[in-house]
């Protein structure tokens, strides 16, 4: 506990979120990790960090990855998770490239102008590319994402292409790496011991909060 003016105040705990924009299981996730936070707003201080799931020889065309409307399937089944008509027409063409660097340094731009929506706007992120089919490498992209949350479109697309920005997304991939996590999403909860996993893949908001709470209870 802490005081502040005289009042007890609880401690927030520290969480980070590894995710990847291009994670389908990310995506099915998304809505459990934002109910969880939304709920948990003043007991938590979130984290999000882009993992690099598609980087350096993995960074290729969808073509190359003919597993991926399987993995879909399943997630859709397990999460309810819907990918939309656009979406499914990218895939078919098969050319859109699968770079989470550039995705991460998207993240990165559009965090600078409203950094308490960090994780409203890795959802919004991969529901371009999920829902719209809309590549993550495109300024046009970043550029409507930017105007649908009301943020400057101009200032994040000049963000992007500060060489600035890739560095810091880059810097993300070695703090996840730190972090030991293997796969993506990944929840962890940060305790004087070190970091524990919350929940999994197919955790509800309500499955969070338990986890979180039971976890708190065993510090």
């Amino acid at each position: 506990m802490r005081t502040t003016g005289g009042e007890e105040a609880m401690e927030r705990a520290k969480l980070t979120y590894a995710f990847d924009a291009y994670c389908g299981w990310c995506y099915g996730f998304g809505p459990a990790i934002r109910e969880f936070a939304a709920a948990n707003a003043e007991r938590i201080e979130l984290r999000v960090l882009s993992g690099g799931l598609f980087t350096g020889p993995r960074a290729r065309p969808v073509a190359a990855y003919p597993y991926i409307p399987e993995a879909d399937a399943r997630i859709a089944e397990l999460t309810g998770a819907v990918f939309g008509d656009g979406y499914a027409e990218a895939f078919a063409r098969g050319t859109a490239v699968l770079d989470s660097a550039d995705a991460a340094t998207a993240l990165v731009a559009l965090r600078r102008q409203a950094p308490e929506r960090t994780l409203e706007i890795a959802g919004a992120l991969q529901a371009a590319w999920y829902r719209d089919g809309r590549s993550l490498s495109e300024p046009d992209t970043l550029a409507a994402v930017a105007t649908a949350l009301g943020l400057d479109a101009d200032a994040a697309t000049a963000a992007y292409a500060d060489p600035a920005t890739r560095r810091a997304a880059e810097e993300e991939f070695r703090q996840v790496r730190r972090l030991g996590v293997e796969g993506f999403p990944t929840l962890l909860l940060h305790t004087p011991a070190g970091v524990r996993r919350i929940g999994g893949p197919m955790s509800s908001a309500r499955d969070l909060a338990r986890a979180f709470d039971q976890a708190l209870d065993q510090r």
